[in-house]
């Protein structure tokens, strides 16, 4: 495999006007410790990086659209060959704001939806008026010919809501549909009571396997469950048939579960390089280091793509190329990031076997 930069995300704030149950950045809508930089430092930012790659750069935060600036950050990122994306929760979305986002060049933008119904997805989002929001953004860039996808995280508190969702992405018109299992991490470690059980993940990504072989419009794929690509790879053999699994233009394009610090990863408002948005250990700081220093010489991302490294099942599982196992929910929940997925129930042949 080959370890080169695809796809960054850039949390170039850390405010938000929401108050989510499961945000990984634990964002507020002033964030004291955590300023803004400047628009000069994002442009180095952006500069250090292209001069070694020229990934898929989604800007995030917090709320990206609390940046007045957010617009110039965009230009500039397309002006440096930067395939340009927006991850909003879409409560400031306007038609002047989409005018804008395509003057900039942005090439995508992700929406957050965690419920078909606003009931369901402002519990979720802690903000009346923010499945409206969401919506009515939705709607908007439908209209301005701004291509748009969903990110939906479930819980046990809205479960029960994922096909509904996934109509729901159809019925807008969304470009793709990602369903999101919650890594318990930020806010997200006060659900940890919440998380679905291995048993009913499994079940899920069983009903997403039969719901993506059926898919011909909307583009599916689960986000933070790895061990999707052990399933399909059980369930097309089971099928005796070969599953074709679509790829989005604004994807990693890799094949593999968890891509944390082998395709992708997040910097955050401070400058540290993260292995994955979920993941809260870095692997350097952009301040003192170079970009391309910090991808090729980081022990932290050297010990993430060393698989033989693995313990417990991951590290005897058939499917470790394919899957790997997520390797924040294993941080997460035992404190050893390259410990077994917690929320896996495979076992692997070499362990059944004995």
């Amino acid at each position: 495999m080959e370890f080169t930069p695809k796809w960054l995300a850039w949390e170039i704030t850390r405010r938000c006007n929401l108050n989510c149950v499961h945000c990984r950045s634990s964002s507020e809508l002033e964030a004291k410790e955590h300023p803004d930089f400047s628009l000069d430092e994002a442009k180095r930012i952006m500069d250090d990086i292209a001069s070694y790659a020229q990934p898929v750069l989604v800007l995030s935060g917090g709320e990206p659209l609390l940046r007045e600036d957010v617009f110039e950050i965009a230009t500039y990122g397309t002006a440096k060959g930067f395939r340009m994306c927006l991850a909003t929760n879409g409560s400031l979305v306007t038609d002047e704001v989409c005018l804008k986002l395509k003057e900039a060049g942005i090439r995508m933008a992700s929406l957050s939806l965690d419920g078909a119904d606003a009931e369901v997805h402002d519990n979720f989002r802690n903000q009346p008026g923010a499945f409206d929001g969401a919506i009515n953004a939705a709607r908007l860039f439908k209209k301005h010919g701004i291509p748009f996808l969903f990110n939906s995280s479930f819980t046990k508190r809205n479960q029960a809501d994922i096909p509904k969702v996934y109509r729901l992405a159809r019925e807008l018109g969304a470009t793709a549909w990602y369903m999101f299992m919650i890594v318990p991490t930020g806010r997200g470690e006060d659900i940890m009571a919440e998380l679905i059980s291995p048993e009913e993940y499994e079940e899920l990504l069983n009903w997403h396997y039969e719901m993506e072989k059926k898919e011909d419009e909307l583009l599916v794929r689960p986000t933070c469950a790895p061990h999707y690509y052990r399933v399909v790879r059980q369930k097309a053999r089971e099928d005796g048939e070969k599953f074709q699994q679509r790829t989005l233009q604004f994807s990693t394009g890799g094949s593999k579960g968890c891509l944390a610090g082998q395709l992708i990863s997040l910097i955050d408002v401070d400058g540290n390089v993260l292995p994955c948005s979920y993941f809260p250990m870095s692997a350097g700081n952009l301040h003192q280091q170079s970009f391309k220093d910090i991808w090729e010489n980081s022990e932290l991302f050297k010990e993430l793509r060393n698989f033989k490294g693995y313990k417990g099942r991951c590290g005897s599982c058939e499917y470790i190329n394919v899957c790997g196992g997520c390797r924040a929910r294993a941080y997460a929940v035992s404190g050893d990031y390259l410990a077994e997925e917690p929320f896996c129930s495979h076992q692997p042949q070499k362990l059944t076997t004995k």
